[in-house]
């Protein structure tokens, strides 16, 4: 992100490339490794594990499962700042997804025709955690608190090992998922913890649904596993991280530079954009951007991030908003002097934060919004992680012999205009009974008028 790029300028081919998230190299090859890790699991189960935990990881004899002593010891190990930190994050994420809760409906369509949409926790989930270079606890929170509060009987987390040992995996995760209710916690990653979930082994049994981010070995399994019928379902399709700031000449310059590299900083293939009306803050912001650079651990990430990031000029908000909506950004940040007037314009978005003192990192942790959302465009049409992703709904119908005569007909009437005979034919066979009940019915309905006026 060296240079701002005039939007007005722009033809519309210029203006595509402008928006166009980095290219995922190596496809073909990514999808033939993978589908090979996922069937080695698929055949040698936790022997398959161990074998790829020793050659992705270094680690001759990974057990796989983290004991309970493990998990005390490990979260023995944490600060007392750290564990509150942790504890404010959960109550808050717990009481925004607590909000939440579904609640089953009976809606009568017609007389006599009851329908129904009933909401049950989905048996099993298993959880996949990032680990390596930045562990990710707050994860953590943001899958196990809605699985906890759904009340999904089995509930697995997965997460790469730690080194020197398997069991050295960093102690706040255990502690979050300690918070959750976690049942068991498996050291592996990659394409092979993703087909472990989906398929089981002899120690993780089959789950029948995955969460959570991960690199795109992990991204690549999750949507391998959730096209095999026999595999799993996935929570959303999600690629590398992404910002995109609008603002106008009224923001904090070093705030935008914050932001930018906040999500810079997650990796490589990360993208972040700049979309502003003013040039002259654009040009302030970039020079934050070096500046905050020199101090960040993470800056050699950052800066192969801002290489295919972008700064875009454009004349006016109405022209910042059309923008940030074919763009359709992971993380939208508002920094204007008309942030509320410009909310409901957004369209495309999957989680915004507005005004100067919301950060994205403030929903990252601790705001209580989920951070699990979809990446790469996804959010167009696809939501940000809640509470009800992790229940299953169906629907109940129950019809009384009124109501089968109320709507009988029409179905007959539907089922012959499209050429299907069974179905008319379920219909009329319970009209003909009922037909033939009527006289019944009505010599009944005769009998007790006799009988009433007896007395």
């Amino acid at each position: 992100m060296t240079q701002c790029l005039n939007w007005q300028q722009l033809n519309a081919d210029e203006q595509a490339a402008a928006l166009a998230r980095p290219s995922l190299p190596d496809s073909a090859a990514l999808k033939t490794t993978v589908a090979g890790i996922i069937a080695e699991v698929r055949r040698d189960g936790d022997a398959a594990l161990k074998r790829l935990s020793a050659q992705f990881d270094g680690l001759a004899d990974n057990a796989l499962l983290l004991s309970k002593a493990q998990r005390t010891a490990l979260i023995a190990q944490l600060k007392p700042e750290r564990k509150a930190a942790i504890e404010l994050a959960y109550g808050n994420i717990r009481r925004f997804h607590a909000a939440q809760q579904p609640t089953d409906i009976q809606v009568e369509t017609t007389p006599g025709v009851f329908c129904e949409l009933r909401q049950r926790p989905i048996g099993s989930v298993g959880l996949y955690i990032p680990g390596g270079s930045a562990p990710l606890p707050s994860t953590v929170l943001m899958l196990g608190v809605p699985a906890q509060l759904a009340g999904c009987p089995r509930t697995v987390l997965v997460t790469p090992p730690g080194r020197p040992a398997a069991a050295d995996i960093a102690p706040e995760i255990v502690y979050a998922a300690e918070l959750c209710g976690i049942q068991q916690i498996f050291t592996i990653g990659g394409a092979q913890a993703i087909a472990a979930l989906a398929y089981g082994t002899e120690s993780i049994a089959k789950v029948d649904k995955i969460f959570g981010p991960g690199n795109r070995y992990v991204t690549e399994a999750k949507q391998q596993v959730s096209q095999d019928a026999a595999g799993a379902m996935i929570d959303m399709p999600a690629g590398p991280s992404e910002v995109l700031v609008l603002t106008d000449d009224s923001a904090n310059p070093a705030f935008v530079a914050a932001d930018l590299l906040s999500q810079a900083e997650h990796g490589p293939d990360s993208q972040v954009l700049l979309v502003s009306t003013s040039q002259s803050l654009i040009e302030r912001v970039l020079q934050q951007v070096e500046q905050q650079l020199k101090i960040l651990p993470r800056a050699d990430i950052a800066r192969q991030a801002l290489s295919h990031s972008r700064a875009i000029y454009t004349p006016d908000l109405a022209t910042a908003v059309a923008v940030t909506n074919a763009y359709a950004p992971e993380h939208l940040i508002v920094q204007t002097q008309d942030d509320e007037a410009l909310l409901p314009q957004f369209n495309s978005a999957a989680s915004i934060f507005v005004g100067p003192w919301t950060p994205e990192s403030a929903g990252d942790y601790a705001s209580g919004t989920n951070h699990v959302l979809p990446t790469y465009g996804y959010s167009r049409t696809a939501s940000s992680l809640s509470l009800t992703d992790f229940f299953r709904r169906f629907t109940v119908q129950k019809l009384t012999a009124a109501g089968m005569r109320a709507i009988g007909p029409a179905i007959v009437t539907l089922a012959e205009a499209e050429q299907l005979g069974a179905h008319a034919l379920a219909v009329s066979l319970r009209l003909q009974q009922l037909d033939l009940q009527q006289p019944d019915l009505q010599q009944q309905g005769s009998t007790q008028g006799e009988s009433l006026n007896e007395r």
